[in-house]
């Protein structure tokens, strides 16, 4: 099986400035509902494009959606939660796709989320030269190319690639006087949350142009690991958000994970990693943002 490892060329610090890894069976588009609360077809709800939320059928509907769709991979929909998911390009979007990012909240609305083995190699340093593409779709970059103007990752992984921190957060630079949370929204970071959580993972294989997307229960690898079965996410989707709480409102949710950490994602294209979001990763975060 093809393991989600990339052999990056990289240079070194932990937060530095910048000059910017699983295939699909299309099964349609994902449209949103397996972690959303979406109103019956042919409601006044519907109609207005927008979830009530709360209500019994609502819920109901939640839970069926989730049931029918836990652990199989599907082509992902061009909605807002799956445009805040994007392909990580050396240089531009016109070559090669290798890693997965997706934006994060923060103050300076700059911030992305991915596998800290995607720009940094222990021992090496950091790429300078990666781009962010939001909603990278058949050659498309309908949101944007956002490079990448400084890393955060931890001294652990910085020296010795340890995978209980296998995270990096990114600043993009802005993008005609705007920044990437204005333009897209972000997804909230999730610490502490515990090993069990129905999630949503999105992400871009390299093999493919359109970005594949799954929901499941977490469970425990590890006191510092997390699991997830979901089929084909192969090369190029390491740094694929784990995205759990979805806001049928904002159309949001809360990343508690992104691939990568045990096995640097996982050495079979069924079963990914992350490690677990706890308090070294606040710190983290907070450097990043700070």
């Amino acid at each position: 099986m093809t393991a989600r490892k990339v052999a990056l060329g990289l240079a070194a610090a932990l937060v530095l400035p910048l000059g910017t890894v699983g295939c699909a069976t299309t099964e349609g588009q994902d449209g949103g509902s397996a972690l959303f609360l979406t109103p019956p077809p042919g409601t006044a709800e519907s109609a207005a494009g927008h979830l009530p939320g709360g209500s019994g059928w609502s819920r109901h509907r939640f839970l069926g959606a989730f049931d029918k769709h836990k652990g199989k991979t599907r082509t992902a929909a061009p909605t807002p939660i799956n445009a805040l998911v994007g392909a990580v390009f050396t240089n531009d979007a016109s070559g090669d796709h290798f890693c997965t990012a997706s934006v994060v909240d923060s103050a300076g609305q700059n911030l992305i989320v991915t596998a800290a083995h995607c720009v940094y190699d222990p021992g090496i340093g950091q790429r300078s030269d990666l781009v962010f593409v939001p909603g990278y779709r058949g050659g498309d970059a309908p949101n944007g190319v956002w490079p990448l103007a400084a890393i955060t990752v931890d001294q652990s992984w910085a020296e010795d690639g340890n995978p209980d921190m296998d995270v990096a957060f990114a600043v993009v630079q802005p993008q005609n006087g705007r920044q990437v949370q204005q333009v897209l929204g972000a997804n909230k970071l999730g610490v502490d949350m515990g090993y069990q959580l129905p999630v949503k993972l999105t992400g871009y294989p390299s093999s493919a142009d359109v970005p594949i997307t799954c929901v499941n229960t977490t469970s425990q690898q590890s006191q510092t690991q997390l699991r997830i079965d979901c089929p084909e996410y192969t090369g190029g989707t390491s740094g694929s958000p784990w995205v759990t709480d979805l806001d049928p409102k904002t159309r949001t949710g809360t990343v508690v994970g992104v691939i990568g950490g045990y096995q640097q994602g996982g050495d079979t294209p069924d079963t990914s990693y992350t490690s677990y979001f706890g308090d070294a990763v606040q710190r983290l975060y907070d450097r990043a943002t700070g």
